[in-house]
């Protein structure tokens, strides 16, 4: 490795630190929220991020497919160099909605400069390993360094509720080959010395009850969704915690978890008991389970004699099947290893995740991939930030990773 070409770089991603800060800054104020979750998509962050590296020289092909809600999903790629192997890195365009703007202590679509730390929705998941990866790209362009692989960046849209506009389709395009190497920058920790290798399947349920509507004066002639909905997911939280009870020691939790989250509004008056009630279950399996088994199992449970006087509907929202784990000694891990003891002085570390990422279709195309980047624990929380020196730090990292012995 020529180490005045890795100094070269760090040079250039110093220089780059001001203008890495307001390039995310100016991104996170286009929101880029799925329809899903009442936004636009992400359309118009897209056309900003592909006028910027167009900008800076490169070509930038562009993949866009409608949604059911006849939304625009647009996904961008980036290929500099003309190796026989490609690294590409796929961080994520889309961000979650800001949620009770009450908890936040500034707009969180205005980014709020404070203390080395960028305030704002999508600062730290995903557009601070965005900023990373393209100025990674930008450095090894300008730099004119040697490279040992192709640079791939891939900006995906959708990931936030599923990928199905995003990532899952992109892997049809043909843009990927069968000796590429995948990291996808979604996940990490303050150390950046933790590289993801695994990820549970992940399960999200709409859970529909469907009682009958009466006055609640006279409970006896009606059947309150309301009330067999609690009593079922109460039912259900204790049977799939006392049978799906095996442990994984390369998870962080080591156990499946199947947690209540959402529910939907049903009446709007104190005395009106309803007649369908709509709650959300959120399921992070061990890959040593079944799916299919743990959704047989609510379906037994809700077609059982205690909730005879209801229909119980069960439908997938969400559904990723975990993917085979990658191996710690698959290439873009051996990389990514060297890379982080290098420039970080640490060894690394390898784990598996309940979140699921875009990790989760390249490793289920047969693609050993790698998830890592250096975050606080602070995404789709109100006040999510974006540390400015891990953003540059991270860049050296997804730079070295290129660069010729």
């Amino acid at each position: 490795m020529d180490g005045n070409g890795l100094e070269i770089m760090a040079d250039l991603l110093e220089k780059s630190r001001d203008e890495m800060a307001e390039t995310l800054s100016r991104m996170i104020a286009i929101k880029a929220i799925s329809p899903l979750s009442g936004g636009d998509g992400e359309s118009n962050r897209a056309r900003f991020l592909k006028t910027l590296l167009e900008s800076w020289g490169f070509q930038v092909k562009e993949y866009v497919y409608k949604d059911d809600t006849g939304t625009d999903r647009p996904n961008l790629a980036v290929k500099y160099g003309a190796m026989d192997k490609t690294i590409w890195i796929i961080p994520h365009m889309d961000t979650v909605s800001e949620g009770d703007p009450g908890l936040w202590n500034s707009n969180p679509f205005i980014a709020k400069a404070d203390a080395g730390k960028i305030y704002g929705r999508g600062t730290n998941d995903n557009g601070q390993a965005l900023v990373s990866s393209i100025y990674a790209l930008k450095a090894l362009k300008e730099s004119g360094a040697s490279l040992e692989y192709s640079v791939g960046i891939a900006l995906v849209a959708d990931e936030e509720v599923g990928s199905r506009y995003g990532i899952a389709k992109l892997m049809n395009e043909g843009i990927f080959s069968e000796n590429d190497l995948f990291l996808v920058p979604d996940w990490g920790d303050p150390s950046g010395s933790l590289i993801e290798l695994g990820e549970k399947s992940l399960l999200w349920l709409k859970i529909t009850v469907h009682g009958k509507q009466v006055h609640a004066s006279t409970p006896e002639e009606g059947a309150n969704a309301n009330k067999y909905a609690v009593r079922f997911l109460y039912s259900i939280d204790n049977f799939l915690y006392g049978k799906y009870t095996k442990e994984n020691a390369l998870f962080s939790p080591p156990v499946s978890t199947f947690e209540m989250t959402k529910r939907e509004k049903n009446v709007d008056s104190t005395n009106i008991i309803p007649g369908i009630d709509i709650s959300y279950l959120d399921c992070r399996i061990l890959p040593e389970y079944s799916v299919d088994e743990v959704i047989a199992d609510l379906r037994r449970i809700a077609s059982g004699p205690e909730f005879s006087r209801v229909k119980i509907e069960i439908e997938e929202v969400v559904r990723e099947d975990a993917a085979p784990p990658t191996g710690k000694d698959s290439a873009i891990v051996a990389l990514l290893s060297h890379a982080i003891a290098k420039l970080r002085k640490v060894e690394p570390r390898y784990i598996g995740i309940g979140g699921g990422t875009c990790a989760a279709f390249t490793r289920r195309a047969g693609f050993p991939t790698a998830v890592w980047s250096t975050i606080d624990d602070v995404a789709h929380r109100p006040n999510e930030y974006a540390k400015i020196r891990d953003m540059v730090e991270d860049a050296k990292v997804f730079a070295f990773l290129y660069l010729k012995n």
